[in-house]
């Protein structure tokens, strides 16, 4: 370890330092600091005592001041099935790996763990939320769709990721719902219909096109006539329920 060391320190590159205890761990970062090495990552196994081990280097480096342990963690996770790796690989992320290795690359392995990095620095008591404000997609114009959804992230990002690739050009408009979808907003009464005009009319979206339809939640068709009747908006279109049906709808609808 030390020759290792000594070249990592000569060529400025990272080393990962691994052992089968924290106290040797402790030791070798030690000696590696005393060789040079400044870019260390502390390695860690994947075994049933290695998310105790992280857990303690952790609060060492950080609630201690254990200098030894103030390095990033790497894991290499293997395990017997692809599903059993995404969930070693998405727990390390969350405790607290800041590398982990891992073999498989199907996108339904990786998505998981991903959800999970992005999750770590959340509050999970204040939903995901994006601002509520007109969104375009691709490069409308004056005859391009407008829709309308939730501003809770998930349902922001999974609308705008079909319109993407429907490949028409869309606004969308964001309705404020304190982070809320829209089946949950609804039931909390955090949106409605006059709320819904109100948004459009505070986002200028007249302004942007030459028509007067408006394509509304396959799961609030309620809205429709109030919408009609208490707006400009005087042609209300009920989109699809699920999201992953607005491509084929869209396409359909530009015709």
């Amino acid at each position: 370890m030390e020759a290792l060391a000594g070249v990592a320190a000569a060529a400025k590159c990272p080393l990962a330092i691994g052992a089968a205890s924290l106290e040797e761990l402790a030791d070798l970062v030690t000696k590696a600091k005393a060789k040079g090495a400044e870019d260390l990552v502390l390695a860690f196994g994947s075994n049933g005592d290695a998310i105790r081990s992280l857990t303690t280097a952790r609060r060492a480096g950080l609630k201690k001041g254990f200098r030894a342990f103030g390095y990033p963690a790497l894991v290499e996770v293997s395990g017997s099935s692809p599903e059993l790796e995404g969930l070693l690989a998405a727990t390390f992320a969350a405790k607290y790996a800041g590398i982990v290795i891992v073999n498989g690359l199907e996108p339904w392995e990786l998505l998981p763990i991903l959800v999970t990095v992005q999750d770590v620095y959340t509050d999970p008591q204040v939903p995901n939320a994006v601002e509520a404000k007109l969104y375009e997609i691709g490069s409308p114009n004056e005859n391009s769709p407008v829709l309308f959804t939730t501003n809770f992230s998930l349902t922001y990002f999974s609308v705008a990721g079909e319109v993407e690739r429907s490949k028409v050009p869309t606004y969308i408009c964001v309705v404020e719902t304190e982070g809320l979808g829209v089946l949950n907003a609804y039931a909390g009464d955090k949106i409605s219909a006059e709320k819904v005009v109100k948004s459009i009319q505070a986002q200028k979206v007249a302004e942007k096109v030459k028509h007067r339809r408006l394509i509304i939640p396959g799961l609030l068709p309620i809205f429709r006539a109030e919408i009609e009747d208490t707006s400009e908006w005087k042609e209300v279109i009920i989109g699809p329920e699920n999201a992953r049906e607005i491509p084929a709808f869209l396409q359909k609808l530009a015709k």
